[in-house]
């Protein structure tokens, strides 16, 4: 009975340590199925979009929605920080994770051929997944079919002039993507005219200028295009749905150059632990299905061509003529851009 129980002890311990040794094996395989994604964007907005990647690859997505702080988190984490990808929206706060030294770089053929030069980093440590327009909203009778930013400026829309604070990201990305144009000087002058012509303070957001141009505020007004789909898709007898209504769109360009645009994008943390599965989700967020759900999802631009537009984006605004400048041209004046802001009194 005794070498009964001593043989059934040993095999006991055997079949432990075989175990260990299997889960020991296994687990480099399971990390390798799986990242960690922090994210800015609302769930509702990706969540279609990481369960069709996880469906196709196998890949699970572990999903942190991080509001605000993502870089203060990231940095307090260090080299401990599960995070693979970080994903956020404006120019400014990805450069914001380059510059703090919490991203690494890609080199991806995929990434290359699928996103314009334009549209990530030249260092390849950023990457954009998506666009927006900043284009003009105006009253529909108006008979504008072109409009430039630095008209913006000109006396004949005294008291017309319906827009956002200028601190607002939106408008500080458009007011240095100004300065890379026409230089600090020329810029001060254009946002005082801008200023001087607005028919209420710079404040509320995108869709109050629709708002206001329907209540007969102003006549024009810069805002996003993504918010043009919320509103004409909104409900019948809504407000929004009234305010997307009473607007047409104008897509206004720089005298030399395109249309504005800020992004959603994403880049590779400093310290993943899965990096080939995150720049495998990278390339898959760039791939022809994902920017069709992304034009969908948010009637966000593909930054990929060849694209779908949402039918209301298509119908209502139609492709952009992206300004060619560089996003990292643009972004290393946005200092200067949030103090000539302040400057002018813009907000005030």
């Amino acid at each position: 009975m005794a070498i009964l129980l001593s043989s059934a002890r040993r095999g006991l311990r055997r079949l432990v340590l075989a175990s260990a040794l299997l889960a020991a094996y296994a687990a480099p395989a399971l990390a390798e199925e799986s990242l960690t994604l922090y994210t800015t964007r609302e769930p509702g907005l990706i969540q279609p979009l990481l369960d069709t990647f996880t469906k196709d690859s196998g890949v699970k997505v572990n999903t942190v929605f991080i509001k605000d702080g993502m870089l203060e988190r990231v940095k307090a984490e260090g080299q401990n920080s599960p995070a693979d990808l970080l994903m956020t929206v404006d120019i400014g706060n990805l450069v914001d994770l380059v510059e703090a030294g919490v991203t690494q770089p890609v080199k991806s053929a995929a990434l290359e051929a699928a996103i314009p030069a334009n549209l990530r980093g030249a260092d390849d440590q950023w990457f954009s997944l998506s666009m927006r327009g900043r284009v003009l909203y105006a009253e529909k009778s108006l008979p504008l079919n072109s409009f430039t930013y630095e008209s913006l400026a000109d006396p004949q829309w005294k008291g017309k002039v319906c827009i956002r604070a200028g601190q607002h990201p939106y408008n500080t990305a458009l007011i240095a993507a100004m300065i890379a144009h026409h230089g600090e000087a020329k810029t001060e002058a254009w946002l005082r005219g801008v200023k001087a012509n607005l028919a209420r303070k710079a404040t509320g957001g995108d869709r109050d200028v629709a708002r206001d141009i329907l209540g007969g505020i102003c006549d024009i007004g810069l805002a996003n295009t993504y918010y043009v789909g919320h509103m004409k898709n909104a409900k019948e007898g809504t407000d929004a749905r009234q305010w997307g209504d009473a607007i047409k769109v104008v897509k206004p360009t720089f005298e030399q150059g395109g249309t504005h645009v800020n992004i959603s994008g994403a880049a590779v943390s400093r310290y993943a632990p899965n990096k080939a599965q995150a720049v495998k989700l990278l390339e898959y967020l760039v791939s022809a299905p994902a920017q069709q759900l992304y034009a969908k999802a948010n009637y966000e631009y593909p930054v990929r061509k060849g694209v779908e537009l949402d039918p209301i984006i298509r119908d209502t605004i139609g492709e952009l003529n992206v300004d060619p400048l560089p996003l990292t041209d643009i972004v290393k004046y946005r200092k200067q851009a949030s103090q000539l802001v302040d400057k002018v009194g813009f907000d005030q």
